[in-house]
Formats: C-alpha cells, sequence, structure tokens
C-alpha cells in the first residue's frame, strides 16, 4: 500500500489563509502592516525566481514589501548600509537577505548584521541559540515547514525516534533542536555516518537534507516511518531535459513509509508560507 502524501501546497494554502486573517486583524487592531524587506544581489537565476515568489507571496498576504534588487558590483559596505536603513525602518518588521551572495561578500557578516527581532530567516546567531536552548524566538523557515507537515500525520510525536539526515545550520540542525522541542529522541546523521542506511531503517521520523539526489533509497525505510523530503536537484532527464528529483527515492519510498512527501510540492510551498508567519510574529512582537 503507498504512503499517504503530505500535500505542502494545499497546507501552505491553508496557512496562508490564517496568516491572511491575522494580518487583517493586527490592521484593524493595532494599525500596524506588517512589513518583510528582500534583499537581492547579483542575478542569480534561481535566487531570481526564490525572491519573486516570495514577494508576490508577501503581496497576496496584504503584507507591505520593500524589495531592494542590488547590482552584483555592490560592496560589502554598501549592502550593510542597506540592511541597518531597514534595522531602524519601524515600517520593516522582517529582513531577508536572499543567499547565496556575490564572491568578495561574507555571508555571515551580512546575515549578523540583520536586527534578530527582525531575522525572519532565524539564522542570526542570537536566534539560533535560543533555539538550542529551547526559548522562544524566530524559526528558520523551511524546519517550520517541516514540523508542519510531520504534525499533518501524526499530532504527538513524543518518544518517536527522528532521524535527520543533514548537519547545516540551515535545515539540519534547527529541524533536529523542534524535533527534540516535540519530544522525540532525535539523531542527526550526514553523507559520512557509517550504516547510514541502518540508522534510517530505524526512524520513525526520517528527514532528508542532505543535498544529494535520491541518496536515500527505498529500502532504507522503516515500514510506516514519515518521511519528510527536504531535497531539491535537479537531474537529467534525457533528451536534454531536466527534472527535479529529492534526496529520496520517492517511487520506492513510497510502497514502504506510512507518509511522505513529494518533490515538488512538499516542502518548498511550506518554506515560504513559514517566512510569512515569521513576518507577522516579528510585526506582532
Amino acid at each position: 500500500m503507498s504512503a499517504v502524501l503530505l500535500d505542502g501546497k494545499a497546507l501552505a494554502a491553508k496557512l496562508r489563509e490564517d496568516i491572511g486573517w491575522e494580518v487583517q486583524k493586527l490592521k484593524q487592531e493595532r494599525n500596524i502592516v506588517p512589513g518583510l524587506g528582500v534583499v537581492l544581489v547579483g542575478n542569480n537565476p534561481a535566487s531570481e525566481v526564490y525572491v519573486r515568489n516570495k514577494e508576490k507571496a508577501v503581496k497576496d498576504a496584504d503584507m507591505a514589501s520593500f524589495p531592494h534588487h542590488l547590482p552584483a558590483t555592490t560592496t560589502q559596505a554598501e549592502l550593510l548600509r542597506v540592511i541597518y536603513d531597514m534595522n531602524r525602518n519601524e515600517k520593516v518588521h522582517g529582513i531577508l537577505v536572499q543567499l547565496p551572495l556575490p564572491k568578495g561578500i561574507n555571508a555571515e557578516t551580512v546575515l549578523e548584521a540583520v536586527d534578530p527581532a527582525k531575522d525572519v530567516d532565524g539564522f542570526h546567531p542570537l536566534n539560533a541559540g535560543k533555539l538550542a536552548i529551547g526559548r522562544p524566538t524566530l524559526v528558520p523557515c523551511t524546519p517550520q515547514g517541516c514540523i508542519h507537515l510531520i504534525k499533518q500525520a501524526k499530532e504527538d510525536l513524543t518518544g518517536l525516534h527522528a532521524v535527520v539526515v543533514g548537519r547545516s545550520n540551515i535545515v539540519g540542525k534547527p529541524v533536529a533542536q523542534l524535533l527534540l522541542a516535540e519530544n522525540c529522541t532525535v539523531t542527526i546523521a550526514h553523507s559520512k555516518t557509517r550504516d547510514l542506511n541502518l540508522m534510517c531503517k530505524r526512524a520513525d521520523i526520517l528527514v532528508a537534507a542532505v543535498g544529494q539526489p535520491e541518496m536515500i533509497r527505498g529500502d532504507w525505510v522503516k515500514p510506516g516511518a514519515i518521511v519528510i523530503d527536504v531535497g531539491i536537484n535537479r537531474v537529467e532527464a534525457g533528451e536534454g531535459k531536466t527534472r527535479l528529483v529529492g534526496d529520496v527515492d520517492f517511487e520506492n519510498a513510497r510502497e514502504i513509509a506510512g507518509f511522505i512527501t513529494p518533490v515538488p510540492g512538499g516542502v518548498g510551498p511550506m518554506t515560504i508560507a513559514c517566512l510569512l508567519q515569521n513576518t507577522l510574529k516579528a510585526a506582532s512582537n
């Protein structure tokens, strides 16, 4: 029996509808319009698509958009000035700097320049530290989206064994912290973990965020497990065409898992919805 698909598009649409109501309530009760400043440096095609989608989502939610599309020749000092100006702008409640940044600009320096209270990506060390010790904070959007999807499959995660394959600061580590907060027993693995297949096969919840196409094979999945595929990889599809695949061998894994996210249409839509949620939260605070 095939796994139940966890539909990120449908869940994101519901979350965005709820956010829309909260935005209207904030406007009426406190005369506050949540505002998001998005910074794009250069003309990376993938980044341009991501930013365009984010800015459209902001407008659709009736929030204020403050776009800053800067040329690739922008210096680090010039970029920092843009961020400092948004830090001081009371109408800007959230700031997002689209990565990657051009060579010559230190991403860590730039991200640390963002006011932690406006850090809707949840990348600032202060917010990462709060997440690690279990204090309320702005949490990275993709990990938030993963938890929303997991809880569509099972509301109470207490005592479940979660295996996170991937140790990035953007997804792997924060999603592990969020799963700990849900009372899971969490193992962080990665591409160099010994006997990774056996590790995955013990997971009640398997989060794949390693960035390697279809690395997690179907027979690595525990029967009935909840599988969250964060990977988005473009691979050859023959005749000069390409297709998107995740980090999980979807067709085989779906025959074993209990629940699984598709790629595309799984975690991706949730990331943007959670960005709106963080912007609303920052404005409310």
